[in-house]
């Protein structure tokens, strides 16, 4: 007898998972074998949309400021201002106005730093590069008036600073002074690298233009086409890890910037009051490396500390000094204001973020390894969360500090040592004397 075959959708979704399977692993292993030809496509690629890729970081970058201006400055005017008309409720004036206003000072704070800092950090280095022997000489002779009573380490110092003296003058004179140069020559004559830069930063400008104009359009066509693909409670898990992630990404580095801007700004005052040498130099350093958790004040007080020694070494121990000062100051006062609790995380993991991106990404692994690293944490943390409230079992870190086990009927926590002690306290029976 001839069966009829009954057709069911799990077939489909079998057969379509399965194709996946296959064609993933069929590209994973052409993507081995071919992995330069990947890497040169990838880099094309990556050249030619270079322009949108910095209009959507210009973007990200933007969108808290100008939804500051929109929110708390134009919309409540323009809400005043059109309170009469039945037609317009100024929002998208107030919207247009809050991005040119951003953009603008985006490129006011970018024309300053090129045309103000730049110029006179290569003026800065120029010198130092030129007045080496002098400095180097200056520091020589207070290291052998201060060690005057330890003739053999003060010959040892000696050797070893005229050895450096001749390092670095090869140094400076062969690398750094013609990389300078070529540097200097690129930016000024290098027409392809000057129209490539123009033309990256005024489309990637145009690009972050149109996308905060109508920021609120895409969130709302992504949203759209992400729940016509998951099922809703899947998508909505999606969109609050996004969130997260976005609240974490941003903060922390909106955070960082207006920190590190604040230290160089502090210590560039603090500097020329005491009549530091570079004090430019020193300050754009210093918060430079300030974005860098953990061992950032490290990084920018090392150079700092070398450069002032050169020139004055008593300053240079007033540096450290205020250094110490400043980075105190910072991690204690400032930088809890600006950053707020961006990362909550302890000292550990910051530290083994910012080492383990270092190792991949370089500078850019130090400074976006902590962010990566508290959404993984959070998102480890959070699912580990819901599986023991899933099998009903405690789920507070607290309720496992001094754990013996848990008992597998009750599910109750069972604490070995807090057993024995409570035992322990209680009193003794006497034992009955036969009478």
């Amino acid at each position: 007898m001839r069966r009829n075959f009954k057709w069911d959708k799990k077939y489909l979704y079998w057969g379509v998972t399965a194709f996946c399977v296959i064609a993933s692993a069929i590209l994973f292993y052409m993507a081995l074998n071919y992995i330069g030809v990947v890497g040169r496509g990838l880099n094309s690629l990556v050249r030619i949309l270079s322009p949108f890729i910095w209009g959507l970081v210009l973007t990200y970058l933007l969108h808290p400021l100008v939804r500051m201006l929109e929110n708390y400055i134009f919309r409540p005017l323009l809400a005043r201002l059109f309170a009469k008309s039945k037609r317009h409720t100024g929002r998208r004036i107030a919207r247009a106005v809050s991005v040119l206003l951003s953009e603008v000072f985006m490129l006011a704070v970018v024309t300053g730093l090129f045309f103000l800092i730049i110029p006179q950090l290569y003026s800065s280095i120029e010198t130092i590069v030129i007045n080496s022997p002098t400095y180097i000489e200056t520091l020589t002779n207070w290291a052998t008036k201060m060690l005057t009573d330890f003739p053999e380490i003060r010959s040892y110092v000696t050797d070893l600073l005229g050895d450096v003296n001749e390092d670095l003058m090869s140094w400076l004179q062969t690398t750094v002074l013609p990389g300078l140069g070529s540097l200097l020559a690129n930016v000024s004559t290098g027409v392809r690298y000057v129209v490539t830069a123009v033309y990256n930063l005024v489309i990637g400008i145009i690009v972050s233009f149109y996308l905060l104009s109508d920021i609120d359009t895409y969130k709302a066509r992504a949203k759209r086409l992400l729940y016509s693909i998951l099922p809703p409670e899947a998508a909505k898990k999606l969109l609050d890890g996004l969130r997260f992630t976005d609240r974490t990404f941003i903060g922390f580095i909106n955070g960082k910037l207006l920190d590190s801007a604040i230290v160089g700004i502090i210590c560039y005052i603090v500097l020329s009051i005491l009549n530091m040498p570079y004090a430019l130099l020193v300050s754009v350093i210093v918060g430079v490396t300030n974005l860098i958790p953990f061992f950032g004040p490290l990084l920018g007080a090392v150079p700092g500390s070398i450069i002032i020694l050169m020139v004055s070494p008593p300053k240079a121990l007033v540096f450290l000094i205020f250094i110490i000062i400043l980075q105190q100051v910072d991690g204690n006062i400032i930088g809890p204001k600006v950053l707020g609790s961006s990362v909550g995380i302890n000292g550990f993991w910051v530290m083994f973020a910012i080492i383990f991106g270092a190792g991949l990404f370089s500078f850019w692994g130090m400074l976006l390894g902590v962010p990566v690293f508290v959404v993984i944490y959070t998102l480890i943390n959070n699912s580990v969360d819901r599986k023991l409230r899933r099998r009903e079992l405690p789920h507070e870190p607290e309720a496992y500090r001094d754990l013996d086990y848990i008992d597998p009927v009750t599910l109750k926590p069972v604490q070995h040592e807090k057993e024995i002690k409570e035992i322990n306290k209680k009193p003794k029976e006497q034992p009955r004397s036969n009478e």
